[in-house]
């Protein structure tokens, strides 16, 4: 009985238990079904602020889009408006502009006139331009600092290659600068609103080919003499300084051409090179398959200019060491050379020439044959037959040459400061009161900027360079045109004390712009008429290594009258070249180098060049005008949208 009851009690107990669980899982179940609903409204919530979010976002981008695309719209209008005002036959006497201050008032009218009130950019009748997403713009005025308004389009000035305002006759270029200011105003769905503001500058530059007259050839940054069509492409890059060839320029599709000043050839044609085949045409850009080749002509181009007179020898070089006006129609005889020159030690130079040497011209007697101190009368420096020669300056003022042959070296200081010559050699010296001097060809009397050298060398100059790499060769105030009968090597850098434009660019300076407070009339020329100027760098670094690094501060000319002359390198791969001043080439020949950088040193543009510099007599006539250029330059672009 007692067993019984036991396990009565405990079915009993069972049943208890089981009677005070009910209802649990139904309260469960409400608690993860309340739990599940609160995520879901979580979630929907946070859909719906990710697409408010998403679509201010969207509307506020399509805002700030439109406003961009409206600062392109006015810049376009302004060009469009200014090129529509150019003087039809315009030249070097007619100006292209007749009331640019006018001008710059129509484009700005323009702007108010069409751009005061929104405009959508989608529009219609344009395809699926009218199902796109809705956006518009409208331009509207900056203010100053005081709030007063700021006109959209300004004239600026009117100025010829080099700086100098503008005056006709202009044989250059007319280059015209008008600033612009705008602010536009974008806006999309939903109301919301972007602001953009650009200012910057418009230049147009009016190219000319320049009228007859006598010019060097140091005004080209660039000149070719012989360059058939297709027989060759142009190594891309940007080159400055205005470019003209004899022949015709042919363009390849390995890289970019940036032209920044004018472009003449005396073909009609420009060359494209796709591949093996090659087009000939006149047009700025050529198009073959899926290739295009557009060279980037910023100041225009000449196409079937007339051609360039070469110069037929280097007697006047030759002679401006004698006499200091270098004007000769003849060669230079020995006999000249006797009368005119004396070495170290007094001695006339031979009248039955000699094979090495270094004379000056300079006399110890006056014109009533009474002794003086040895005096300077003549141009330059005077060196029989080969030579290494070494260019340093010294102090403030002062010029060092130093030449060498064989085992003999001879350096010569010039200070224009003290008026003496110093030639020293071995143990001896000599010094000569006066410094090399040119003369005006009528008066005869000493031109504007009287010191200036010619250095000439009747041979091959086997090593021309400076001290070392980056280090100064040429001295302020120092103008030197170095001529070599045969050759011309250059081993290491030859620079100027202090540069005379930029040589490369920054975000607020391009690169070839003039540097007023360098300029002291320093100027170098380097020039052979029946050789090479050879490229051989055998210069090392501060650290003693060879870098290929070499830079030459001058205007480099290989060129006569049926010369084949180019500027070549002889040695090892150079790693970049740079040139700052011109290269002036009967042919084009290979350099070795994988960077070349070309500055026009732009001084020389305006009748300033290198003393004695070879020139040319350019065809008499009509100034020729080229094809007008226009450049946007922007000097500040802000997003002047407000974030709240």
């Amino acid at each position: 009985m007692m067993q019984r009851h036991k396990v009565s009690s405990l079915k009993s107990g069972r049943r208890r238990s089981r009677s005070q669980q009910r209802g649990v899982a139904l309260i469960t179940t409400l608690l993860l079904l309340m739990l599940l609903s609160g995520l879901a409204l979580a979630m929907a919530w946070s859909a719906r602020s990710d697409m408010l979010i998403n679509g201010y976002y969207r509307s506020f981008r399509g805002s700030f889009y439109a406003a961009d695309s409206g600062i392109n719209i006015a810049r376009q209008v302004m060009a469009n408006q200014i090129l529509s005002e150019v003087t039809a036959g315009w030249n070097g006497n007619i100006a292209p502009f007749a009331n640019p201050a006018q001008t710059a008032t129509d484009a700005a009218n323009q702007l108010t006139n069409n751009y005061a009130a929104y405009t959508k950019l989608n529009g219609s009748g344009q395809g699926k331009a009218a199902n796109s997403w809705p956006a518009a713009f409208k331009i509207i005025q900056d203010t100053d600092k005081s709030g007063n308004p700021i006109a959209y389009v300004t004239y600026v000035g009117c100025t010829m290659q080099g700086g100098v305002a503008c005056a006709a006759p202009v044989t250059s270029s007319w280059v015209y600068q008008f600033n612009y200011d705008v602010v536009s105003v974008g806006q999309s769905r939903g109301g919301e609103a972007a602001t953009v503001l650009d200012n910057g500058s418009f230049t147009v530059t009016f190219p000319l080919t320049a009228a007859g007259g006598n010019t060097s050839f140091a005004a080209w940054g660039m000149f070719i003499d012989q360059f058939d069509i297709c027989s060759g492409t142009l190594v891309p890059g940007t080159i400055t300084g205005p470019v003209f060839t004899n022949g015709a320029w042919t363009f390849g599709s390995s890289g970019a051409y940036t032209f920044t000043d004018p472009v003449g050839s005396a073909s009609g044609n420009f060359g494209y090179q796709f591949g093996n085949s090659c087009d000939q045409t006149s047009n700025p850009t050529d198009k073959n398959g899926n290739t295009t080749i557009a060279p980037n002509f910023k100041s225009g181009y000449n196409l079937g200019a007339p051609k360039v007179q070469l110069p037929q020898n280097d007697y006047n070089q030759k002679q401006a060491v004698l006499d200091g006006i270098g004007q000769a129609t003849n060669p230079v005889t020995n006999s000249d050379l006797n009368k005119k020159l004396k070495d170290i030690t007094g001695n006339a130079y031979p009248n039955n020439g000699t094979s090495t040497g270094v004379f000056l011209p300079y006399t110890t007697v006056d014109a009533n044959g009474n002794t003086i101190p040895p005096t300077f009368k003549g141009g330059g420096i005077y060196v029989e037959g080969d030579a290494n020669v070494t260019l340093q300056p010294s102090g403030t003022s002062a010029q060092v040459y130093t030449i060498t042959q064989g085992s003999t070296t001879t350096t010569i200081t010039i200070d224009p400061k003290l008026n003496t010559t110093t030639m020293v050699s071995g143990g001896t010296t000599q010094v000569v009161l006066g410094v090399p001097t040119m003369l005006d060809p009528t008066t005869h009397l000493p031109t504007a900027n009287p010191y200036q050298t010619m250095l000439y060398v009747d041979g091959n100059i086997t090593s021309l360079s400076g001290p070392g790499e980056g280090q100064t060769a040429i001295q302020d105030a120092t103008a030197l045109t170095i001529t070599a009968a045969s050759n011309v090597t250059i081993t290491g850098d030859i620079r100027y004390k202090s540069e005379p434009v930029t040589t490369s660019s920054t975000s607020s300076t391009p690169i070839d712009t003039y540097i007023p407070a360098n300029d002291t009339r320093q100027a170098l020329g380097i020039f052979t008429s029946t050789g090479n100027i050879n490229l051989n760098d055998t210069q090392k670094n501060s650290s003693g290594a060879a870098d290929g690094l070499l830079q030459i501060d001058a205007s480099l000319a290989t060129i006569s009258n049926n010369g084949k002359g180019g500027i070549v390198n002889t040695g090892s791969q150079i790693d970049t070249l740079t040139i700052v001043g011109g290269r002036i080439q009967n042919t084009i020949q290979n350099i070795k180098t994988t960077t070349r950088n070309v500055v026009f040193d732009k001084r020389f543009g305006n009748g300033f060049s290198p003393p004695w510099f070879p020139s040319t007599t350019l065809a008499s006539g009509v100034i020729t005008p080229g094809t007008p250029v226009g450049k946007f330059s922007s000097l500040q672009w802000v997003n002047k949208t407000p974030f709240n």
